[in-house]
């Protein structure tokens, strides 16, 4: 997919922008981050805005706690060991709900006549599938029959989700982002038992991907999966349908020059993490951005095509970092990418 949009959003222009964050900002204020957020981001082509998590607030306000509010006929409670499945909706989905709210309700407010992308995220099934616990204690990827549930819930949860989205901010061109750290965990057999002495089985590639394209096609706008771990499985996700790949740049080794060199060609974003997490000195714009450049260097691509091809984000979510790094971190990514359209070369 290039900078247009194909058109199955019913809009045109850019389907992306040239910058934005992961998802997790520090502290607790929803209007606050959405304000930052929309400030940063709100130049049509040059930024894109996105609904800020915020995970400080507490159970409920993290990744996986939001995403198990979303969930259609699942539902999820805090335990001592992390998310349990539940009968009913408890106090915790509640919670999730409730925060979610607020933080739609701010982003809606900060975006008054806002037209163009905007991302929402969202965990995927299978680093859901790893982190939700069964009745038993052990983590649903030790069931498939659970996870294929999971997906089936995830996917009309998300539905009603990006309808929401779209009736706020109607001018809005969604993007669905899934989060998926420990997908290459679940497909190397990685993910620990209750016990802590064992590891589940790995997952069936296949499978995999299946549950991964489904909850995909709920949305029929662009997608991305990020992932903050070493070893992306990016042809993988590709294959699932996949529109951009989002990553820690620092983690690529030379072993995915050739699969994202054939992504890039074939159409797909990179959303390249070059800007860190966590506080401390940034260095010159054109400098956060010369290892995309040397990278293309390597596969051979023409430099002209990098700002079509490349969003330039921080490596990972920004909850760990002081709120006055967070919004110079996002400023200095969008100021990257203009350093990026600017000088290719």
């Amino acid at each position: 997919m290039s900078t247009e949009d194909t058109g199955h959003t019913g809009h045109t222009g850019p389907a992306w922008g040239a910058a934005t964050g992961v998802g997790s900002l520090p502290g607790g204020d929803a209007r606050e981050s959405a304000k930052t957020v929309t400030g940063t981001f709100e130049e049509p082509g040059q930024g894109m805005p996105f609904l800020p998590e915020l995970p400080a607030r507490g159970p409920g306000a993290d990744m996986i706690g939001r995403t198990a509010g979303l969930l259609v006929d699942l539902y999820a409670r805090v335990e001592p060991s992390g998310w349990r499945v539940g009968d009913r909706p408890g106090r915790d989905t509640r919670r999730a709900v409730s925060w979610l709210r607020e933080d739609l309700d701010a982003l809606e407010e900060f975006t008054q006549g806002y037209e163009g992308p905007l991302k929402v995220q969202a965990v995927g099934p299978w680093t859901l599938a790893a982190a939700l616990e069964l009745k038993n204690g052990e983590a649903m990827v030790s069931d498939l029959g659970a996870c294929r549930d999971l997906a089936g819930s995830l996917a009309e949860g998300l539905r009603a989700h990006l309808a929401d989205v779209r009736r706020r901010v109607p001018g809005a061109r969604p993007v669905l982002q899934l989060d998926e750290p420990s997908l290459t965990a679940v497909l190397r057999g990685r993910i620990k038992t209750a016990s802590e002495y064992r590891t589940h089985r790995a997952v069936d590639r296949q499978l995999v991907e299946s549950a991964l394209r489904d909850v995909m096609a709920v949305h029929d706008g662009p997608v991305v999966v990020h992932s903050c771990a070493p070893d992306v499985p990016f042809a993988l996700l590709r294959r699932a349908g996949a529109d951009a790949l989002s990553f820690d740049f620092a983690l690529l080794t030379e072993r995915d020059d050739d699969t994202l060199g054939e992504a890039v060609e074939g159409g797909t974003r990179l959303f390249a993490g070059v800007v860190p997490g966590t506080d401390g000195p940034l260095s010159d714009p054109a400098g956060s951005v010369m290892g995309v450049r040397k990278l293309w260097r390597r596969l051979g691509l023409n430099p002209g095509s990098l700002a079509e091809s490349v969003t330039v984000t921080p490596s990972c979510g920004l909850a760990g970092a002081s709120p006055a790094y967070a919004r110079a971190a996002l400023a200095h990514c969008a100021r990257a990418a203009r350093s990026l359209a600017d000088n290719p070369e």
